[in-house]
């Protein structure tokens, strides 16, 4: 095995230390293009993988995907690109998609990048807070994906002051045009003037939905604020703020995804 190169480990080249972050193998060929995780596990055992010039076949081997030299069936492979993940806090009349024909603000208006990037997720021209914008495709996939039911956590403004029985009808669903809605979480969290703050906790995103449920009990929205999805929460972003996810989001969301 090429001297300095010891799997799983930090490690180092020709004997310089350095730290880095390491990667599974078969998770590294994944994000390279190569195949399906559990088919480059299959090339792993087949022997036909190797890390710097050595056959690898056991599948807990780690590389450092910046050094070391990866190749399947001799031929290199790639390093896989880095994907970017943002956190935006969208305003109130911006569009959450990758463009629009009739020269409207969208969200990419706010958060310049040398990469295409796209929303992940719903969130209407009249609605604010939580989106997620990334380059990662198979990630942005799985996460709209219904399979995963993903809670999104929402602060919502409703006119008038719903009754103990109108919040058990959203609690339960609501008979809907396109069919009734799941069960939802639904707490009162304050109220003013005129209105009601209420947080919603749902696992689906139909159009407009939380917009739909209220006005079929007679309290419309005059407000709604995205404030969690899944692992990622908005925290204290102010309107058409940005950020850049951390590791640990970064790994909580492909967990969540199956993707790790």
């Amino acid at each position: 095995m090429t001297a300095g190169w010891v799997p799983g480990r930090i490690g180092a080249i020709a004997g310089i230390g350095y730290e880095v972050e390491m990667e599974r193998l078969q998770k590294y060929l994944a994000h390279a293009g190569v195949a399906s995780r559990r088919k480059c596990e299959e090339l792993i055992v087949a022997g036909r993988v190797s890390v710097n010039g050595e056959t690898v076949t056991a599948l807990g081997t780690q590389v450092d995907p910046q050094r070391d030299r990866v190749a399947v069936d001799g031929r290199p492979i790639t390093p896989p690109r880095r994907h970017r993940y943002l956190l935006l806090n969208k305003p109130r009349g911006v569009l959450s998609t990758a463009r629009d024909p009739h020269g409207r603000r969208t969200v990419l208006d706010l958060v310049p990048s040398e990469r295409r990037l796209y929303p992940v997720g719903r969130l209407d021209m009249d609605s604010e807070g939580l989106l997620l914008l990334t380059d990662d495709g198979e990630l942005a996939q799985r996460l709209t994906h219904p399979r995963y039911e993903h809670d999104r956590a929402y602060e919502v403004w409703v006119d008038g002051r719903p009754s103990q029985t109108t919040l058990q009808r959203l609690r339960e669903g609501i008979e809907l045009q396109d069919g009734p809605t799941w069960p939802a979480e639904v707490a009162v969290q304050r109220r003013e003037s005129g209105g009601t703050w209420l947080r919603f906790v749902i696992h689906e995103g139909r159009k407009r939905q939380l917009r739909r449920m209220c006005e079929a009990v007679g309290h419309p929205v005059r407000r709604l604020v995205r404030v969690a999805m899944g692992p990622l929460a908005l925290g204290e972003l102010t309107q058409g703020q940005y950020r850049a996810l951390t590791r640990q989001e970064q790994q909580a969301l492909r967990k969540a995804v199956g993707l790790d």
